[in-house]
């Protein structure tokens, strides 16, 4: 028949007398399945008394074996509570001796024949599990539950474990099985009475698979993975197992529950409970300090089960051993546990699977994923023969030469070339692991001919992040290195007291030091941000885990750009249900990406102006993301938005799509209520204060200090009427007033002016208005009057503080920016951008060609300043807090040879552009600047 089982190899007998005694319990086979037969039967003594004992049965599902599993599994489904055990205990016979046939045939891959195993299970662990509680329900002994409630188990929720929560159960597995109650389904007053009938369920069950009988049994029964297991009954609340969790899980645990899956009873409440658990197994930063705890974990289990000697094939632990299953086991998971926070595509249960996605990502190489996977399925496929032999759960390779053989037998191959290729993949599965855990994690140093201060580093132990233990070990085989790479900057004392700064505000060790112990190439980085940036340095203190970000395959990739910015955050923010963390995932996403920016600017992958650009962008995409997500947090109780909703317009540097690290926003919110008069929700608002809340919520999200920090600070002063006016807008109180009321200055402030969230529609309409009021005609004269009443102003009330201040004073970027904006007004222009409002006003007639010119160039070098001086310190930098590494970075960014030229070019463009600005107002017939 087309579906029978397709033989693509065969056993060989052990011994061929009793390969014809099973062969002759199906006379009617011939063939290369007669010879499967006699194989099986005469290298197992399990397989051959099964052979016997379902002949008859056999014989049909080997002409349709996928019929047969599906006859199989219904006729469970329909067995009377009396008949469970016996017609379980049939149906895995039946299920072992099929899926044995078929594996050792080649008929069925691996992943098929552990897949059919782990079904089986699942359905034997539901059928046991329903029928106790309907037993249970019948005689009222569960409070409030009905039979309605059997199929979802009155709320018990069965977890499949390990091997069977990754659907790779072997031969011969017991099933590792955590039993959890959802105590919602029941009064708090009835709750002790539900918990021991549901306990009580729980122990049937497990009796009901795992009790030897006349017929065998299903399944060895394991509970023990559950919290505290020796003192907490074999069924918990899930409350109870996630305060646990939340407050003594350990890392073994959570490597435990990345294969852990619902698999029987209520599968709805088991699937919310391992999402409620989500953040104790995927942490939300790189966890490198899970090596060092799986590591300790192989060598517990190498001490307590005697496996830690060298490779020996005969009487070796197939699973525990050296190059064995678990180990390949530990690595994959302990590689997932550290990325798995940040990426969910990681997130996989099975192992072949979980190494794959690790290659695609970049964490590990293709072709060591590639010889792990097929060392994997080797490694497991040797395992089934050794339990095949017995039935017997056992994971060790034979110590007899007969053991062995018959091992070989079933594979189809003899001992000598079976012996040679385990040693030949065990060693090579070790080698390849253990160069991951127990590395040279620090390459061995040169020596430090550096003499530090002494008093310096003996003041680290007191610090934060080293107070523990375990961070003082890392950090002290870290410290050498350290130490050289400080030894080679420029000034080695400088850079030390900038590294103690760092050390000094870090709130923990162990996570960043083991990031460093795996990954010592940043330590390069540490010290250069250190040594250049305070601002960096301390944001790193504080944020240590956007050192995640530098090692997550593309962190000096090509910047990506707004819209594709823009989508990733809004997907983010998506896959988060809870609006706390997505004010939380944001946060991070956001702080990782404004690190990258600054990194690459302090290395000298981008200049200044793209730095400029790149902030800009960032904040734009936040803008973008976060919007929808607070209205619709807000709308939950008062309604949807009345009208087309709101539109957030980014004003000065914002919109003009130029930021440095420090910049706050500018924004001012627009809201088109059209003929509504309030919203439509549980607690309705009327227009004007639900757009006020709305706004206010918004700029909450943006800037309220959270675990994560802040977004943004959020400037609203620009809005119509300033801080006197409301904080949310109408749109046709905007146009009112722009048209008929606002000062020069607001029209000024107007060029630079782009919406960056919000309605599609009003933002395309807030636009084209913005474009209508830039191109009206403009009486030259009155706006530079304006312009030079502007400039006398800011020079009145900000006093430059001193040469590197570029912002403020006259001739500074203040100045030429107002400038540019007066260019861009009188030439009718839309230019948002300095250097097209100075084109606008050469345009215009009103500069010279040279005077943009020079204009620009100081523009270029100003801002060039600025944005290197706020990224060394958010509060801008003075004479003498430079430092080597931070005057080096200023002038590279600058491209100024020395911070002497640079200090000389500076001071000549403030001169040329204040007389060069002076002239262009006066020569327009304004006011000479500040009179």
């Amino acid at each position: 028949m087309s579906n029978a089982l397709k033989i693509a190899r065969l056993p060989r007998a052990f011994d061929p007398a009793l390969g014809q005694e099973a062969r002759a319990a199906l006379p009617h086979l011939s063939g290369e399945m007669s010879d499967l037969i006699a194989g099986a039967g005469g290298s197992s003594p399990y397989l051959k008394g099964l052979i016997e004992r379902e002949a008859d049965w056999l014989e049909g599902a080997l002409d349709d074996p996928d019929a047969a599993v599906a006859s199989l599994f219904d006729a469970c489904r329909a067995l009377p509570p009396d008949q469970l055990k016996p017609g379980l205990r049939q149906a895995k016979r039946r299920v072992a001796l099929l899926t044995a046939l078929a594996d050792l045939s080649g008929a069925w891959p691996l992943e098929r024949v552990t897949g059919l195993l782990t079904d089986f299970a699942g359905l034997a662990c539901d059928l046991a599990l329903k029928s106790e509680i309907a037993a249970l329900v019948r005689r009222n002994k569960l409070p409030g539950m009905t039979g309605d409630d059997v199929e979802t188990a009155a709320g018990l929720s069965v977890l499949a474990m390990g091997k069977m929560g990754a659907h790779e159960l072997n031969y011969s597995s017991d099933i590792d099985l955590i039993c959890l109650f959802d105590e919602t389904r029941y009064d708090p007053e009835e709750y002790q009475d539900a918990r021991h009938a549901l306990v009580r369920a729980t122990r049937n069950m497990a009796s009901v698979l795992s009790d030897k009988t006349g017929d065998g049994y299903v399944f060895r029964t394991d509970l023990r993975l559950r919290p505290d297991p020796s003192v907490t009954p074999v069924c918990i609340s899930m409350a109870a197992a996630e305060s646990y969790y939340e407050s003594l899980g350990r890392t073994w645990e959570r490597a435990a529950y990345i294969k852990a899956r619902p698999c029987a009873g209520d599968l709805e409440a088991g699937a919310r409970f391992l999402q409620t658990l989500r953040p104790f197994v995927w942490r939300k930063h790189l966890d490198f300090a899970a090596i060092q705890d799986a590591h300790d974990m192989r060598l517990r289990i190498r001490e307590t089960k005697g496996t830690g000697g060298r490779v020996t094939v005969p009487g070796h632990d197939m699973k525990l051993g050296r190059g064995g299953i678990r180990e390949i086991e530990f690595f994959t998971q302990t590689q997932q546990l550290i990325a798995g926070g940040r990426d969910p595509e990681l997130r996989l249960r099975g192992t072949v699977e979980g190494l794959a996605a690790l290659a695609r990502k970049d964490w590990i190489p293709q072709d060591l994923a590639d010889t792990l996977s097929i060392h994997y399925r080797a490694h497991r496929e040797v395992e089934h023969r050794i339990q095949m032999v017995h039935d017997a759960q056992t994971h060790k390779v034979p110590n007899t030469e007969d053991g062995i053989a018959r091992v070989a037998c079933l594979m189809g191959m003899d001992s000598a070339a079976l012996t040679a290729d385990l040693a030949r993949r065990l060693a090579e599965v070790h080698e390849l692991t253990e160069a991951f855990f127990a590395p040279d994690a620090v390459p061995d140093s040169a020596p430090v001919e550096v003499e530090f201060d002494a008093s310096v580093l003996a003041r680290w132990r007191g610090y934060p992040a080293l107070r523990s233990d375990r961070a003082q070990h890392i950090f002290e085989r870290l410290k050498p290195e350290i130490l050289c790479r400080l030894s080679r900057t420029a000034k080695p004392d400088e850079a030390l007291l900038a590294l103690d700064g760092f050390l000094s505000g870090l709130p923990a060790g162990v996570q960043l030091f083991s990031l460093f112990e795996a990954n010592p190439q940043l330590i390069d980085l540490l010290v250069d941000i250190a040594g250049t940036s305070h601002a960096l340095a301390s944001h790193l203190s504080r944020n240590a885990g956007v050192f995640d970000a530098v090692i997550g395959g593309d962190f000096f990739a090509d910047w990506p750009g707004e819209d594709a910015l823009s989508a990733e955050l809004a997907a983010r923010l998506a896959s988060e249900a809870d609006y706390e963390r997505q004010l939380d995932s944001a946060r991070r996403w956001m702080k990782e990406w404004h690190f990258r920016i600054g990194v690459h600017l302090l290395r000298g992958l981008i200049g200044p102006a793209s730095a400029g650009r790149h902030y800009a962008e960032l904040a734009g995409a936040v803008l973008f993301a976060i919007s929808p997500v607070v209205t619709a947090q807000f709308a939950r109780k008062h309604g949807p938005p009345p009208g087309r909703g709101a539109a957030v317009l980014g004003m000065g540097s914002l919109g003009a799509g130029r930021l440095n690290a420090g910049s706050d926003l500018d924004v001012i919110v627009i809201y088109d209520p059209q003929e509504a008069e309030g919203s439509d929700g549980p607690r309705p608002l009327a227009v004007r204060p639900y757009y006020a809340r709305l706004t206010q919520a918004l700029i909450t999200a943006l800037s309220a200090p959270m675990a994560e920090g802040r977004l943004y600070e959020v400037d609203m002063r620009l809005r119509p009427s300033g801080t006197q006016g409301p904080v949310a807008t109408s749109w046709a109180s905007f146009t009112d007033y722009q048209r008929s009321a606002a000062w020069t200055w607001e029209h000024l402030a107007l060029t630079r002016a782009r919406v960056v969230a919000g309605d599609p529609g009003l933002a395309a309409d807030i636009e084209a208005f913005r474009q209508e009021i830039l191109t009206q005609p403009r009486d030259r004269a009155a706006v530079l009057a304006e312009v030079a009443q502007m400039c006398a102003r800011i020079a009145a009330a900000k006093t430059p503080a001193g040469v590197w201040d570029a912002k403020t004073g006259p001739g500074r970027l203040l100045d030429i920016e107002l400038v540019a904006q007066a260019g861009t007004l009188l030439s009718g222009a839309t230019a948002r951008d300095v250097a097209g409002g100075l084109q606008g006003g050469q345009a215009c007639g009103w500069l010279t060609a040279q005077e943009v010119e020079a204009l620009t160039a100081a523009y270029d070098l100003f801002w060039a300043v600025q944005t290197a001086a706020r990224l060394i310190s958010a509060d801008g930098i003075g004479e003498g807090g430079l430092g080597e590494g931070g005057a080096a970075f200023v002038c590279r960014a600058t491209g100024q040879p020395d911070i002497d030229s640079l200090r000389a070019a500076l001071e000549a463009r403030y001169a040329e552009a204040t007389a060069l600005i002076d002239a262009a107002l006066i020569r327009e017939g304004a006011d000479e600047r500040g009179s």
